[in-house]
This record gives structure tokens, sequence and C-alpha cells, in this order.
């Protein structure tokens, strides 16, 4: 008798929804209230939002963010799922009202009056709310969220139109003189944090975090933060265009924490090679000057290196090198471009300092139960320090150099650029792994 799949978890979306619909409007009427007592709440506008035309139209796709929003736990095919979805709901009404209470700011336009249907529906909005929850924008926030979760259950033709109408959502925040425009990329960046927090194809980055025991790891953390804190002081005191740099500074404190506690897990490099959307949204400015930084180094010697018995060394391939091969890719920050395919495998590793030995042990085995698939190459961003100890574990593993000495020496020969310091060497002693007959069997299915 076959066993029967498990049906959505019906009675929990709509618990959820109980607990989600109550404390949104108590939780965002409390920070309204509390902003009111204050004398002068100020504003963020910039000059040109004067030009933003007011389209009372567009009222009506601002509200549908409603239905979006009690629709979306009925979607969910599964309990994790469900769990996941409404955390993230949860999370940014957390976050945002936290913010509102903590440093509010006031819409500043008187708005237009409007006439028919469109004047009711502003009348309801402005039964509950009032011009001082504005940055992050909850509405911009949790159309992130609902978009995430929608855009999972939406195929083709549909799924194009979820785009434009979302976007239009986005835009309707301005043009129904609700929010300036300082709200909409901060409500983008508190959306995408708690999707981060919580995402559904990688592990959570605050799951099985640490804090680092190496002091190389802190060292760049501090470097990291000190990066962060100087972006988000200029932003502050220029202003302007400058607070852009809010954007640089939220992504370098974030690398800051990768480094600090949550490890290569924080960069959230899934299964098929890729960051996780919330991750590239993220780390966006720090990712595009590490793509740049891998191929200023590399422009000179591009191409990777044969070490031995057809395990190649060197950069992460680009879309148009892709080399017929499998891929053992230990960058953790970069997302493999095209993904991975079959025979591939991914070790993610941090960037500049020694992995640990387990680590270093598992990209052992991914190389030589890669070789099955032909030729194998292992790549990080650079191809000089994480790659190289990956292949240099390899040939300690297999036999194919008799110490960490000749492993290192093999791969300096192979490619003299590679960077393997005392500390690089102390991991490859710790990660001393079995021997080829014993890796073989380990790798074996």
């Amino acid at each position: 008798m076959e066993a029967r799949a498990p049906g959505r978890p019906w009675k929990r979306a709509l618990a959820w929804l109980a607990l989600l619909g109550p404390f949104f409007y108590a939780s965002y009427g409390f920070a309204n209230a509390m902003a009111a007592r204050r004398e002068d709440v100020p504003s963020i506008v910039f000059g040109w939002e004067q030009a933003v035309p007011f389209l009372a139209w567009t009222i009506v796709p601002y509200w549908t963010t409603n239905l979006f929003y009690a629709a979306s736990p009925f979607l969910c095919r599964d309990r994790r799922e469900l769990d996941t979805h409404c955390l993230r709901l949860l999370s940014v009404q957390v976050l945002a009202v936290s913010c509102f209470l903590l440093w509010p700011l006031a819409f500043s336009f008187e708005r237009p009056a409007s006439g028919g249907v469109f004047a009711g529906m502003f009348a309801a909005l402005e039964g509950f709310d009032r011009p001082y929850n504005q940055a992050p924008s909850l509405h911009i926030a949790i159309t992130v969220v609902l978009w995430t979760r929608y855009s999972k259950v939406l195929r083709g033709a549909w799924r194009w139109l979820l785009h434009g109408w979302f976007a239009l959502v986005c835009a309707s925040v301005l043009t129904t003189f609700q929010h300036h425009f300082i709200d909409i990329p901060t409500g983008l960046a508190a959306g995408w944090l708690c999707v981060w927090l919580w995402p559904e194809r990688t592990t959570a980055p605050w799951r099985g975090a640490r804090l680092a025991a190496d002091p190389a790891r802190w060292r760049l953390a501090g470097l990291y933060t000190a990066a962060a804190v100087a972006c988000g002081v200029t932003a502050s005191l220029a202003g302007g265009a400058w607070l852009w740099l809010w954007w640089p500074a939220l992504s370098l404190g974030l690398v800051a924490g990768n480094y600090a506690w949550f490890g290569a897990s924080g960069f959230q490099k899934r299964g098929d090679g890729r960051l996780s959307t919330a991750a590239r949204w993220l780390y966006a400015p720090y990712l595009a000057a590490a793509w740049i930084n891998s191929r200023a180094w590399t422009r000179r010697r591009p191409a990777p290196v044969e070490v031995a018995d057809g395990v190649w060394l060197g950069r992460l391939p680009g879309w148009s090198d892709r080399e017929r091969c499998a891929v053992v890719d230990v960058c953790a920050e970069l997302s493999l471009p095209g993904g991975t395919r079959p025979g591939d495998r991914r070790v993610p590793m941090l960037d500049l300092v020694a992995p640990p030995p387990d680590a270093l042990r598992e990209a052992a085995v991914a190389i030589e139960d890669a070789r099955r698939h032909g030729q194998v190459l292992v790549c990080c961003a650079l191809g000089y320090s994480r790659s190289a100890l990956a292949v240099a574990a390899w040939l300690l593993a297999t036999g194919r150099a008799p110490d960490a000495d000749g492993a290192i020496g093999r791969l300096r020969a192979a490619r003299p650029e590679v960077v393997l310091r005392e500390a690089h060497r102390h991991a490859l002693l710790a990660a001393q792994t079995p021997p080829a007959a014993t890796l073989a069997a380990e790798a074996a299915p």
C-alpha cells in the first residue's frame, strides 16, 4: 500500500495568519502612536521628489499587498516552507517597527484630494495609518518576502506578470504619497535581510554559528567592520547621493559577521553553486569588488594549470570558459557562473584564512569523487590559496605527495603564484586524510 504524501498544512497556515494579522496592526499602530507623541518628527526627502506625480489609481496595487499577504501562507506546500515564510513576515515586522520606534520619520507632502472609489480606499488606509512609519518601508519589506514566495509558485507568463505587478506595488508607495524615496532602499534591505535570516534552500546563517577561534579571522572581521563604519559615517555626514554608501556598509558589516561568527555559510552558497538571491542583494557591493579583484589579480595568467593526473588548479571560471570538466568549487563568496553541472562539487571556504581541517578533508574526497567524471578543475576566486590547499590535501590523501612540504612544493612548481603560508601548512598537517583506498571508499555513493 503506497504511503500518501502529506497534504498542505492548512490549519497551521490559518494559525499563523491569526497571529500575524493582529500583530501587524497592533505593532504598527503602537509605533505610530509613539511617534505622534513627539513634537518634531524629521523627514528625509530629496528635491527631485517634488516632481513625483500623485496617481490616485495606484492605491489599487498598493492595497493588493493585503490580499497577497493573506493568501501567501496557504501557498506553502509543507510545514517547513510555511514556518520559514511566516518567520520572514514576523521578522520583517519586528525589524521595521523597531526602526520606527528608534528613529521615526514623517512624510512631508500634502496628499491631493481624490474622488470616487479611490477616495474610499485612501480613507480606509488613513483609518489606521499615520505619516510616521517611514524608513524602512514596511510595505516594501513585506513585498520582498511575498515576491520570493509567489515567484516560487508561478511559472511562465504568470511569473512575469507577478514581477510587473510587484514592481508597480513598489512604485506605488511614492505615487500614493505614502513614502519618501529613502524608505524604498531601506525597505528592500530589511526585506532581503529577513529572507537571508530564514533561507529555504540553504542552512540559516545563525545555525551552527560560533565565534571564530582563528585570530586571522578576527583581524579580517575588524578590518571589514572598520570599512563598514567608514562607509556609514561618510553616508551620514555627507548625505545626498552619499547615502548609497549605507549599502556597502551593510554588505561589509555582514562580511565581518561571517569572519567573526557565521563562517562560510553566511554567504549562503547553495547546492547549485549560486549564492541565494537574498545574499546576492545584500552582498552586492562586496561581490562586485571581489569579482573585479579576482580578475585583476589573475589577468596575466587566467588559464588553469594541471597539477597531477587530470586535476587542474585555477580561478573561478567565467561564463565563456567553462571547460568540459568537473568543477570542485571552494569559493564561498562568489557564485559559480552557469551553476553546477553533473560531477561538480562545492566545499565553500572563507578567503584569506586557512580553512578548517574538516573542510580540507571534504575537499580531498570531493576531488577524488569528481575524477570519475574525467578532468577536474579545483577553483576559488584566484586559484592561489584555498583551491591550492584543497589540491594539496588531495595529493596527500591519495599518496601523490609524501608529506605536506612535498605537496606544497608540487603546487608551487605548477603554479608559482600560489600563496600558502605557515598557517596553511598547519591546516594541511591537521587535515591528514586517509590513504587512497580509504578515500576512494568514502567517495563511493
